[in-house]
């Protein structure tokens, strides 16, 4: 039965205020709420709302937002300094993650190359669950952020090199040889191109009309979704257009207006995005993959923060900030969501190691959200002194 986008926003979100508030009074948190009322109303549920693609390609845009405000808050240089010393630890950690990927999956008698897949979904942590737990004053302040930051955008590079290896594999050789070079020449064009449009239009335009706040808003929306789409036109993401849009403004005092004004919007498609993920995965193929997503969930959950440790004491980064980062970024990533689907939509995959990527995350995501809420600073933290906006 067709439904209207109107009745399915009905559903998801005062579904999501029920269960939130079920959720608070149970000291749970209001991620689990999200994407148990996803798999509850999907269509491997009680189908009451079917078109998961539709809201999946809607809440993509609380993805952009997230990486748009994060880029409001980092300054370029001290990113500059971050990347720079995290590179050695974010390419060590994935390796180490894709191993124990590929040995799960080899344990459990995938083939060769579904294992490949389960282990290149195992190297990325999520950026959603990073960010949306680091309180702004961390961000903004603290050391932890930066590096968690760092890491994260190191990340999301490999994986745009991933996602650029899975959607040429059917391609000539040539062709993927250009389309690297130019994704690897895309990236430091757009970020030029973004620091010199922000200096000479885009903050002449904010300082002229800025007494009308309404048009502030509509150019900060109209610059983060305008940057993401070139991005993602120029084979990189959306996610790291929005970034760049972001830090381009940073040094800006308006930025932290900006940053204020688009954190409502934000909310509202982050909770389509957990909706969508619980409504995605089939719960019908449950018993099939059960065993190997809780032994996969487990290895990262438990190795993640441990190997982090390890590589950041490394750095000479104390034991304390070693282990919080650690927890910070041990589970998978929205990248594995999309890797899984990618390699399963051309056949590299077949649908019970799709879903035990998926079921990886989602189990991934929660028990994650649960060891930091529940022992450090985050915005959404169940004790009060813990909890930091």
């Amino acid at each position: 039965m067709e439904q209207s986008l109107v009745f399915s926003f009905f559903l998801i979100f005062t579904g999501a205020a029920v269960l939130a508030s079920v959720a608070l009074f149970t000291r749970q948190p209001l991620l689990v709420a999200y994407i148990v009322l996803g798999a509850l109303l999907g269509p491997y549920g009680f189908e009451m709302v079917t078109d998961t693609d539709l809201l999946s390609d809607i809440s993509h845009i609380g993805i952009i937002f997230l990486l748009f405000l994060l880029g409001l808050d980092m300054q370029p240089s001290h990113l500059v300094h971050m990347l720079k010393k995290a590179t050695l630890v974010a390419l060590l950690s994935s390796v180490l993650f894709a191993a124990i990927g590929f040995g799960t999956g080899l344990l459990f008698g995938f083939t060769t190359t579904e294992n490949i897949i389960i282990g290149l979904a195992v190297m990325f942590s999520s950026t959603i669950i990073g960010i949306k737990l680091l309180p702004t004053t961390v961000l903004h302040h603290k050391h932890t952020g930066e590096l968690v930051v760092g890491l994260l955008l190191l990340q999301d590079v490999i994986a745009i090199m991933v996602l650029l290896a899975l959607y040429s594999s059917g391609g000539e050789s040539e062709t993927d040889y250009l389309v690297y070079i130019k994704t690897l020449l895309a990236l430091p064009l757009i970020i030029g191109g973004a620091f010199l449009f922000v200096k000479y239009v885009l903050l002449k335009l904010i300082q002229r009309f800025d007494r009308f706040h309404e048009y502030i808003f509509l150019m900060a929306i109209g610059w983060c979704l305008g940057l993401a789409e070139t991005a993602q036109i120029s084979g990189l993401s959306a996610e790291i257009g929005a970034f760049v849009a972001g830090v381009s403004l940073a040094t800006s005092p308006i930025s932290q207006y900006i940053a204020e004004s688009l954190k409502p919007l934000r909310d509202f498609f982050l909770i389509l995005f957990f909706f969508s993920i619980g409504a995605s995965f089939n719960l019908g193929l449950l018993g099939d993959i059960i065993l190997p997503s809780l032994v996969l969930a487990a290895l990262v959950i438990a190795l993640k923060p441990m190997i982090y440790r390890l590589l950041l004491r490394r750095i000479s980064e104390t034991k304390e900030l070693a282990w919080e980062v650690g927890f910070r970024l041990g589970q998978i990533s929205e990248f594995s969501l999309l890797i899984a689907y990618l390699a399963a939509g051309t056949a590299m995959i077949g649908q019970e190691a799709s879903h035990v990527i998926q079921a990886t995350a989602i189990l991934t995501f929660l028990v994650s959200s649960y060891i930091v809420i529940f022992n450090y600073p985050s915005p959404i933290a169940l004790s009060d002194k813990l909890r930091r906006d």
